[in-house]
């Protein structure tokens, strides 16, 4: 069993060589990726989506989207922060160069998405809405982004993604839903 001192100098050293890599990583954004087309691209998925949303939304249920789209950005982050740390996929051209995650996707894209899909034809099968969503997430626009080349998925496959997404949105749907809001028209 190793001293306290060796487990220090251990978690110091890797903390060290963490912060040399990050370093490395912001100047190779700062040369390459900030202010490309791509870095213009993760900016405008960033906010269009929500500029979008504002003008569509349902007025009435404004606080309860906002609930559920915080509640996916949250989950959406944790869960691709996971991914990229643990070597399932990586991202290039990322908006912010310290953040491992792809943030268009997960504070603008998915929140919105999963917020129209609420309030659009509200009763409809939250199942199948729920499906639709992953399909079209882990088919159309993984692809996509991984053929733009911003997304590179190591040992992950699209139809891994297909669950996760189904329960994410369920869960949201569940949140839409509870008794402290309005009803969706």
């Amino acid at each position: 069993m190793t001293n306290k001192e060796e487990v220090i100098t251990l978690i110091d050293e890797n903390s060290n060589q963490i912060e040399q890599l990050l370093n490395q990583k912001i100047d190779i954004w700062l040369e390459h990726v900030l202010f490309t087309g791509f870095w213009w691209l993760g900016v405008a998925l960033s906010i269009v989506p929500w500029l979008i949303w504002f003008i569509f939304r349902n007025n009435q249920s404004t606080d309860r989207l906002l609930y559920v789209g915080f509640f996916v950005m949250v989950t959406a982050l944790i869960l691709d922060v996971l991914g990229s740390q643990f070597g399932l996929w990586h991202y290039r051209y990322n908006v912010i160069p310290i953040v491992p995650s792809f943030l268009p996707w997960d504070i603008a894209l998915m929140p919105v998405t999963i917020m129209f899909f609420l309030q659009i034809k509200p009763n409809i099968n939250p199942l199948m809405k729920a499906v639709l969503f992953a399909l079209v997430a882990s088919y159309i626009a993984e692809p996509f982004f991984t053929w733009l080349e911003i997304y590179q998925p190591k040992t992950w496959r699209y139809s891994y993604s297909v669950p996760i997404q189904i329960i994410i949105y369920l869960i949201a749907h569940f949140i839409s839903r509870r008794n402290c809001f309005s009803k969706l028209d």
